[in-house]
């Protein structure tokens, strides 16, 4: 496994996926009953915007740095949060001198919500950036940090015992079977806990290949959130992606359906959110 998230740390991806995740959070945590998190595929827990692996590519200048820029009348509630926890990741380090320095991954703002008596277990498989990891988390009990394969953590700790829980599942995709390694895992997952929250990330290079893994999401309550950003013909870079999440808490879809449109605006690109026939259906929106 050689993929390193550093390269492409706060990137247009990380702003679709961030948003929702934290959004996820701050809904599932209004109730006051225990939670289970488990990110699959966690890597290093925090990146350094100015550090060799972003700034090889810069993409975060065109996600995180694009958006946190923008005014602050006028950015919907879920922005706001997402925004907010990014910023307090940010003043940890301290003053930077230029802007925005240090980016959370998914660990950190999932550990920055997480209440006593909420259990996390954070999964990296690359040798690397599974010992970063346990630096980043070193000392914190609130935190089980992994180095193993997330799919088979997942079915080992399914269904968990708080009966409630979030799971994260963001691969990779270096292998070409990861579409149907990432269905199989969620067919299981939701065999064994039917009634947990599931956010599946994807990329969207091949389109028949993501529509088709869209296609086999069995649940009958599920969101997909598209976001596409501006790239040329035939460039390498990913200029597309998608989250799925399944058993979405309630007022979830309103909160995406007005952020969803709004990042896409200040990104250059085009948004699409629908919903599973049993969601209440929210129509495609275009910025």
């Amino acid at each position: 496994m050689n993929y390193r998230h550093g390269y492409h740390a706060g990137n247009f991806a990380d702003v679709l996926k961030h948003t929702a995740l934290s959004e996820l959070l701050h809904l599932l945590l209004s109730k006051d009953k225990k939670l289970f998190v488990l990110d699959t595929h966690a890597g290093t827990g925090g990146y350094d915007l100015a550090g060799k692996l972003a700034e090889r590519t810069g993409e975060a200048a065109a996600g995180i740095v694009r958006l946190a820029a923008t005014p602050n009348a006028g950015r919907p509630a879920a922005v706001v949060r997402y925004l907010a926890a990014v910023a307090a990741y940010d003043r940890k380090f301290g003053p930077s001198g230029g802007g925005l320095r240090r980016y959370p991954g998914s660990p950190r703002l999932i550990r920055a919500v997480l209440r006593p008596g909420d259990r996390f277990i954070a999964c990296e498989l690359h040798a690397e950036d599974a010992l970063a990891l346990r630096r980043e988390f070193a000392g914190d009990r609130a935190v089980e940090v992994r180095q193993e394969d997330g799919y088979r953590v997942l079915k080992a700790m399914l269904p968990p015992p708080e009966r409630r829980g979030l799971v994260l599942i963001d691969p990779p995709f270096e292998a070409t079977d990861e579409f149907e390694r990432l269905s199989r895992a969620v067919r299981q997952g939701l065999r064994r806990f039917a009634t947990g929250c599931y956010a599946i990330w994807y990329p969207i290079k091949d389109e028949a290949a993501a529509a088709a893994f869209v296609a086999t999401l069995e649940a009958p309550k599920h969101l997909v959130m598209e976001l596409r950003v501006p790239g040329e013909a035939g460039a390498t870079r990913l200029t597309a992606c998608g989250l799925a999440v399944i058993n979405p808490p309630w007022r979830f879809e309103e909160a995406m359906a007005e952020a969803l449109p709004w990042i896409a605006s200040v990104l250059g690109g085009k948004s699409r959110l629908v919903a599973s026939p049993a969601s209440a259906p929210a129509p495609a929106s275009r910025a």
